[in-house]
């Protein structure tokens, strides 16, 4: 693993709005990263950005998935861009924006073979119609979406479902109280209260081509990054997250790479995205 290749996805379009009118801040992250010499410390090339579509706040029940149409436009052209940073050799560092960003890397990874997912978050992003009454924000279903749950506009794009085999997903970090619907479909978790007790053991991804890194920054616990949409206790420390993040991306066949969901409006003094950006440096070099 080398070349890295930082690419911006700085898109919010898969989030509920804060608060009426307000639109969530995490489209700001890799400014701020950019800001605190993230591109150096991490000894990456330029990627450049993929900018996304206008967030739309406004959704009632009935409407499908908020912003769908942004964001399944969003999906193709971040796949596309992920896409050529591999296919030239580089290794894509993704840094979001929200959760729904995994949708164009898988996607990506989709058309070129049989890719798995390192899922590390502390939610399960698994809400479906199969399991609520309704449906409405894409960060909160992304993994329901990349396995096939899901409107075709989203799970389906150019005839693909699912991104990833329910088989090929390795959830990670998640809480306890999130884990029992990924359980009862028979895709593999292991929680953030189990890798704080038991130490890191590193998951298997036999049988892919390979598998992609998508860390939503809440898996660590909001003691020391609580700047996201929804911190809930019981999370990682950044020692265990950064050892959990190496221990990963030395694994063959390590596809690229993604961060998410931290709102630097909800960091007014900086100090969070400052550990954000030494954890991604720890891991990374």
């Amino acid at each position: 693993m080398g070349n890295y290749v930082l690419l911006d996805a700085p898109s919010n379009l898969g989030l509920r709005p804060p608060v009426e009118g307000a639109v969530p801040g995490c489209y700001k992250t890799p400014g701020v990263l950019r800001d605190l010499g993230i591109l150096d410390r991490l000894g990456a090339s330029d990627g450049g950005v993929v900018t996304p579509g206008r967030y739309v706040g406004t959704w009632s029940p009935g409407d499908g998935v908020r912003n769908s149409a942004a964001i399944a436009a969003y999906t193709r052209a971040l796949a596309g861009r992920i896409s050529a940073i591999r296919s030239s050799g580089g290794f894509p560092i993704v840094l979001g924006g929200d959760c729904s960003i995994s949708l164009g890397a898988m996607l990506a990874l989709r058309r070129a073979g049989r890719y798995g997912i390192a899922y590390l978050d502390g939610h399960d992003d698994f809400r479906h119609l199969g399991i609520a009454e309704h449906v409405g924000a894409a960060a909160g279903e992304d993994l329901a979406i990349m396995t096939g749950r899901g409107a075709g506009d989203l799970a389906d794009v150019d005839g693909l479902r699912p991104y990833v085999r329910d088989s090929d997903v390795r959830v990670l970090g998640v809480r306890t109280a999130e884990s029992s619907q990924l359980r009862e479909a028979g895709i593999s978790v292991v929680t953030s209260e189990e890798l704080m007790t038991s130490g890191v053991s590193l998951p298997s991804f036999a049988g892919v081509d390979g598998f992609w890194v998508h860390v939503d920054i809440d898996v660590l616990d909001p003691a020391y990054v609580s700047a996201v949409d929804s911190p809930d206790p019981g999370g990682l420390d950044p020692d265990t997250l950064v050892s959990l993040l190496r221990g990963l991306l030395a694994l063959p066949g390590a596809a690229g790479f993604e961060l998410t969901v931290f709102d630097p409006d909800l960091d007014p003094d900086g100090h969070q995205a400052e550990l954000v950006a030494d954890v991604l440096e720890r891991t990374f070099r």
